[in-house]
């Protein structure tokens, strides 16, 4: 297998679906990490960046996260760790929408993926957690962080310590997913709630995502720059002036 194959990419209207293909358990190597990082970045560049859903090939991983095989010294490590953390950053700072498509395990690194995703659809037989403490590693502290975010300082604890897999209902329960459907119905249910996220005015789509992920990092004043700047995105967009009248006239 090519680094070509790695990353099978089948662009829709207004979405692209991104397929982890790794086989068998699809993990995040070297070569995996800078193709999606790749794609992130070239996707978003476009003028109006498409929808993201991200799935592994097969029904059995979603991905059983970092490659350890790659885990073989710091020279060798650090840059595909710096590498991953950029994928994340990719991730939380996309403007359009990124949804996970999550069929069977999603564990360490590939619960980082859906924990900074915007939805997540899982089927009844995934299970999620960080077993790294029991393999000898760590999660990037972005991921780390994000999960007390998502999940509550609690239940990321619980996930961190013990390096125990959940199943899709205490996943469910925890917030890690959005949706849990049938195995077969994962992917197109994705790409619906993908393709209705990006139905929206980009703009405000993208300006709720950037608040929502980045304001915790800023000052009030840079909190109050931002909203000055996007009142301008929006007051001059002519698709957000016709909502605006649209809710008028029905007033």
């Amino acid at each position: 297998m090519t680094d070509a194959d790695i990353l099978k990419i089948r662009r829709e209207p207004d979405l692209v679906v991104l397929t982890m293909n790794r086989p068998p358990a699809n993990a995040l190597n070297y070569a995996l990490i800078a193709r999606l990082l790749e794609e992130i970045r070239r996707l978003g560049s476009e003028p109006e960046p498409p929808g993201i859903v991200l799935t592994g090939e097969g029904d059995r991983f979603f991905s059983a996260g970092g490659d350890i095989r790659e885990v073989t010294g710091l020279q060798v490590a650090a840059p595909r760790i710096r590498f991953f953390h950029a994928v994340l950053c990719a991730f939380e700072r996309y403007p359009g929408p990124v949804v996970c498509a999550v069929r069977g395990y999603a564990v360490g690194g590939a619960l980082e993926f859906l924990l900074h995703s915007d939805h997540v659809i899982a089927d009844h037989k995934a299970q999620i957690g960080f077993p790294e403490i029991n393999h000898g590693l760590l999660p990037v502290a972005k991921g780390m962080r994000q999960a007390a975010l998502r999940l509550g300082k609690r239940a990321a604890q619980a996930l961190l310590y013990s390096g125990v897999l959940v199943d899709a209902g205490k996943a469910m329960q925890i917030g890690a997913f959005d949706e849990v459907v049938n195995t077969d119905a994962v992917l197109d249910r994705a790409i619906d709630v993908c393709r209705d996220f990006r139905s929206k005015d980009p703009k405000l789509f993208a300006a709720i995502k950037r608040s929502l992920n980045l304001t915790g990092q800023l000052s009030d004043d840079q909190l109050e720059q931002m909203t000055v700047d996007d009142l301008g995105q929006y007051l001059d967009n002519d698709d957000s002036a016709d909502a605006r009248a649209r809710f008028l006239a029905r007033k």
